[in-house]
């Protein structure tokens, strides 16, 4: 029975280990998971696209269809996208397009290819578009242990990295080799080594001095043993104390403390990103500041070749401090060229042996690191007996690309303004790249990803990272609060003392010192201001809308309101010219005692005589247009005089005459006896008032209603005669 649990036992584990430590590449994560809704978009295409930024070309767009019929091979008047490669038959470990020197053929890149190790001939992988000047890259040249030999393809085609300057002088060049020099004339003795300044017109060697593969990987586990000693939780998760006295972080004697600072040294980590980061900075120097081209190359030009030369290009370029353009950056220098990313992080590759899965952010010193299998010039692989429990010489697992980051993240603490993207962005990218969750990283060159269909098959790091920040908008924390491109929009080229790098609290402290890893809170604080900023302008904009709102309705009733109080006004003049005309009619009916009655609002009113029954009918109303006038102060009223049935007209008129101002007879008397306004000799008191006319039975009156309202104060027609 016991036999059996055993057994049991053993085929859970084997299960377990098959699935932490898969030894096939498609046994990974990302193919298990699929691309799911981060689906990858070819690499190609991006990096097509870049090129054609690259060379000012940006009315073109690549596609599918412009890589399968081979029409990509567009140019410029100084460099042009060759296909050269782009069955990967030249070099394996290079992209199926390069950028070259117009001048230069396919047929003599071919021959040029044959002179550099693993024939990763000089290409170029950045240009300014305003002075011609190149960041190149290659591996290093095959000269031999005597340093004799040469190829003349290959010094035609350096040559043509330089073009011309405005003034028709030749550009420099600087051949920078990232060896150090004893370790450029040893790899002679196995074919390698570095170019003699005599045999390139117009060159410069410069050696670098960064260390290899190897010791960047002793100086890592140096640099993992010191945060798991001296930290305050070690990698693994479990509480850790200083080997001298026992006391936490921060609370040993000075002794123990000085101690930690010499461990810290020893791993020379933060020496080995100092040489990265001032080997980047000369190269940008010498490109912004003299218009030189620059090669550079180390042995097989895809570990310190891809640092210096990312790092260059992230100095010369705006472009590359965004999203877009780190993206961009990654895809050509790091994976199109060919960085093994299997190799050196340790996960399986195509031959599906030997490799293991290796978290850097949390592996504790004391693992082992399985090895990987070896490259050859071929690009065959064969597979490497395991190695002891402690060995870590005997593999090709170097945290190269983690030091590149975390020379990045030294830049962004340099230049805070300068980068779209912050610290935490860099430390999920570095988690998102070891996971084995997207296929992006996967196997060691463009051929490879190509060959096994990792692009379809595999989620892509570049959309989930960019879902992300979606998902949030700008407040994210990928975002750098303090990004200003119009601060840096130029090339970053910083004075040697501020390449003094410091550890990256973000990523090396989060596990052994978390309260330290925090060291961002001012950032923290500055992405709360922000956010509520941006709230606050989301409110401003409304409350902006609705003011505006707020006033066009204002002028809308403001209008209407106009417009009534015109209507109004003309009402009222309406209605006081009516009231007017109305008073006047009364009075000059009451002048003839008579009573006035108005029955409703035609303007028609019924008038009697109160000693007689006769009816006299007023009636008011406009003249036609042709006889109105403008004045509106002169009026007329017309009275028409009805007789009754037992009076003559005479009668009738004759008493009409007793209580109104001089009236001419039918026969032309004037009863002047009646006329109150009439003097003695003839004359009349009231010379405008525009007496009466008389006329067989009807009698017309037209008032000067002026000369009516001066009566009451003109004395003159009150005296007597």
């Amino acid at each position: 029975m016991w036999i059996m649990k055993i057994l049991q036992r053993h085929v859970v584990y084997d299960a377990l280990l098959r699935c932490t430590k898969p030894t096939r590449l498609w046994d990974l994560y990302a193919f298990a998971s699929g691309p799911s809704r981060f689906k990858n978009t070819t690499p190609l295409v991006r990096l097509l696209d870049e090129y054609f930024r690259l060379l000012c070309l940006g009315s073109y767009r690549a596609s599918i269809n412009i890589i399968e019929n081979g029409s990509f091979t567009l140019s410029n008047d100084l460099w042009r996208i060759s296909s050269v490669n782009s069955d990967y038959t030249m070099c394996q470990s290079y992209p199926f397009a390069l950028v070259v020197p117009k001048i230069i053929s396919d047929d003599e890149v071919l021959q040029a290819s044959s002179f550099r190790a693993r024939c990763r001939l000089p290409v170029v992988s950045w240009c300014n578009p305003l002075t011609g000047a190149v960041v190149a890259r290659s591996s290093q040249p095959l000269v031999g242990l005597m340093m004799n030999m040469r190829s003349n393809m290959d010094e035609k085609l350096v040559g043509a990295l330089c073009s011309k300057l405005d003034n028709g002088s030749r550009r420099k060049l600087y051949i920078v080799d990232a060896r150090p020099r004893k370790n450029a004339l040893a790899n002679g003795a196995m074919g390698g080594g570095s170019e003699s300044s005599s045999n390139y017109f117009q060159s410069e060697i410069v050696f670098l001095g960064i260390d290899n593969i190897h010791a960047m990987r002793e100086s890592f586990v140096r640099l993992r043993e010191y945060m798991d000693t001296h930290g305050r939780t070690s990698s693994d998760g479990m509480s850790s104390f200083l080997r001298q006295g026992g006391s936490t972080w921060g609370g040993g004697n000075l002794s123990s403390m000085s101690a930690s600072v010499s461990t810290l040294g020893d791993s020379g980590w933060l020496l080995h990103v100092q040489n990265v980061l001032a080997g980047a900075a000369w190269i940008a120097a010498r490109v912004a500041m003299e218009n030189a081209s620059v090669l550079v190359h180390c042995s097989d030009g895809w570990d310190r070749t891809s640092q210096l030369v990312s790092l260059a290009n992230l100095l010369l370029d705006p472009y590359y401090r965004t999203f877009t353009g780190f993206q961009a950056l990654v895809d050509k220098d790091w994976l199109a060229f060919g960085h093994p990313f299997s190799d050196r992080v340790g996960m399986p590759s195509v031959s599906g042996t030997g490799n293991v899965p290796f978290e850097l952010s949390r592996q504790s010193s004391t693992s082992n690191f399985p090895p990987s299998p070896m490259r050859q010039s071929s690009g065959t692989f064969v597979s490497q007996p395991p190695a002891s429990s402690h060995s870590h010489n005997s593999n090709n697992y170097s945290p190269i690309f983690l030091q590149w980051v975390d020379c990045v993240s030294q830049l962004l603490r340099i230049y805070p303004f300068a980068f779209e993207f912050s610290a935490a962005f860099l430390v999920d990218f570095v988690d998102c790249m070891l996971s084995c969750r997207f296929g992006n990283f996967l196997c060691n060159s463009e051929k490879e990803r190509q060959q096994f269909n990792v692009f379809e098959a595999c989620g892509c790091l570049w959309v989930y990272l960019a879902d992300l920040r979606t998902s949030s908008g700008g407040s994210h924390v990928h975002y750098n609060p303090f990004y200003d491109p119009l601060k840096h929009s130029g090339p970053l080229l910083p004075p040697a003392a501020a390449l003094a790098p410091t550890l990256w609290p973000q990523f090396h402290l989060r596990w052994a010192c978390p309260e330290e890893a925090q060291a961002g809170e001012i950032e923290a604080q500055c992405r709360k201001i922000v956010m509520k900023y941006a709230e606050m302008q989301k409110a401003k904009e409304m409350a902006e809308r609705k003011a505006k709102e707020v006033t066009n309705s204002m002028e809308s009733l403001n209008a209407e309101l106009r417009r009534e109080k015109q209507l109004n006004s003309s009402a009222m003049n309406m209605a006081k010219s009516m009231s007017k005309e109305n008073m006047a009619i009364k009075r000059a009916i009451q002048s003839m005692g008579c009573k006035v009655h108005v029955s409703g609002s035609s303007g028609e009113c019924i008038v009697d005589i109160e000693s007689n029954p006769d009816i006299l009918c007023c009636s008011s109303r406009k003249e036609s247009n042709s006889n109105v006038r403008d004045d509106k102060k002169d009026m007329s009223v017309s009275v028409v005089i009805t007789a009754g049935d037992d009076d003559d007209g005479n009668n009738a008129i004759g008493r009409v005459c007793e209580t109104l101002c001089p009236f001419r007879f039918g026969d032309g008397r004037v009863c002047e006896t009646l006329c109150p306004f009439r003097f003695g000799d003839g004359g009349c008191r009231w010379p405008n008032g525009g007496c009466a006319q008389l006329g067989s039975q009807y009698v017309g009156l037209k008032a000067n209603f002026d000369a009516f309202d001066k009566l009451s104060i003109d004395d003159s027609y009150f005296k007597s005669e």
